[in-house]
Parts: structure tokens; C-alpha cells; sequence
């Protein structure tokens, strides 16, 4: 039985865990969870998931919440090679670095603007707030400056987490400035060319985009 995934579209860190999916060829049975309608909430969600977020993994009733802890597990678990995830101590550790600067800074720092816009009824984006996001960009554009991905020589889950999470914000809150930030241009363009990467990525972006949009005055 093909592990449950439950997701929504929208999402850049369901997008980055069915993104790792498709390059380790694992199938996943999608389970939409209606984060407006508040189904996350819900004292069954909740037993699943007492962070009430997306996505949350169920490998035959083995529950896993959080992207970065979810693609990890399915490599680790599925993949016939550790091309994404490699075994060699000092190359994973800088993946797990590039994993955990996504949850702390660069994803982080971007929803806490699209949360406020799509949930909390904000109509404007905090310029300080905005800053942050700005100075993420700079950190990733130094991670492309000696490599061409941004943990090394070779796609990882660091790239499946990264791009899901900037392509988000370049459409809706933080446009990545073509001469502020080649090397993330440059990269951008290259994940585009991942044979997935159309099916998972770039339609939900735009869905992301029009709805973080409508929230903004116009």
C-alpha cells in the first residue's frame, strides 16, 4: 500500500515532499486536508498531529509530520540509491544544515507574511518583515556562489526543499531580483528542468500566487 500523504496543494513543503516522491519513483496517495475550512483542527486531525500542519505522512499507520523529517525518512526508507541523501557524514551534514536553514529562516521568515495575508486577514506585507525574506535570499545566493546546487556538486533534498519554498515567495510576497541574486536566478531555471518538476511545482504555484494576491489591497 502506497504511503498516505495528508496535503494540500498549495503548500510548499507538501510540494518538496511530492516532489522527493516522483525522483525516488514512490507513489503516494494524496489526502487533501481543508486548512481554511479548519479540518487541521479537528480532534481527529489532531491525534494524527498535534502541530496541526501539513504535510503529515502515514506509512502503514507510522505517522511522521514535518517536510524535511518526512523526505528524509522516505530516501532513507525507498530510494534505490543515496544520491539525494547521501550516506558520507560531512555531505549530509551539510544538507541537514541547508533542511534546517529552510525551517528556521528561509521558509519561516516567508510564511509568517503568507499566513498573516491568507489567515489573519492582513492586507499589506511589513516591510521589516519582507527585509527578512531579503537577507534569506542573500544566505542561498552565497550557498550557489561555489557550488551549483545549493548544498554541493549534485541535486539533494536540500534543492527539493529550497525550490518549492523561493518559487512560492517569488510569485507571491519577494520576487528574487534577476541582478540582485544571478546565482538563484541561474538555479531557479535549472530546477525547472527536472522532468516533475511542471507537474508538481509549477501548477500549484499558481494557484498560490492568486490566492496570496487577493488577500493584498489593492
Amino acid at each position: 500500500m502506497a504511503p498516505a500523504l495528508y496535503s494540500i496543494q498549495t503548500s510548499p513543503p507538501v510540494r518538496a515532499v511530492q516532489m522527493c516522491a516522483k525522483a525516488i519513483d514512490l507513489d503516494l496517495k494524496l489526502i487533501n486536508v481543508d486548512l481554511l475550512g479548519g479540518e487541521h483542527l479537528t480532534e481527529e486531525y489532531l491525534k494524527k498531529n498535534p502541530q496541526h500542519t501539513v504535510p503529515l505522512l502515514d506509512d502503514d499507520g507510522f505517522l511522521l509530520a514535518d517536510s524535511h523529517a518526512i523526505m528524509v525518512y522516505l530516501v532513507s526508507k525507498y530510494a534505490k540509491d543515496d544520491s539525494l541523501y547521501p550516506k558520507d557524514l560531512k555531505k549530509r551534514a551539510i544538507i541537514d544544515h541547508r533542511l534546517h536553514f529552510d525551517s528556521s529562516c528561509l521558509f519561516a521568515r516567508g510564511v509568517n507574511i503568507s499566513m498573516g495575508l491568507i489567515f489573519f486577514g492582513d492586507k499589506s506585507i511589513d516591510p521589516k518583515k519582507l527585509q527578512g525574506v531579503e537577507e534569506a535570499y542573500g544566505i542561498v545566493e552565497k550557498f550557489l556562489e561555489d557550488s551549483p546546487y545549493v548544498a554541493g556538486d549534485s541535486l539533494s533534498l536540500a534543492d527539493i526543499s529550497f525550490i518549492t519554498t523561493i518559487t512560492s515567495w517569488n510569485v507571491s510576497i519577494a520576487p528574487v531580483n534577476a541582478a540582485k541574486y544571478p546565482k538563484i536566478t541561474a538555479w531557479i531555471k535549472k530546477m525547472q528542468q527536472l522532468p516533475y518538476y511542471q507537474e508538481i511545482n509549477q501548477h500549484p504555484l499558481n494557484v498560490y500566487e492568486k490566492l496570496v494576491k487577493s488577500k493584498l489591497s489593492k
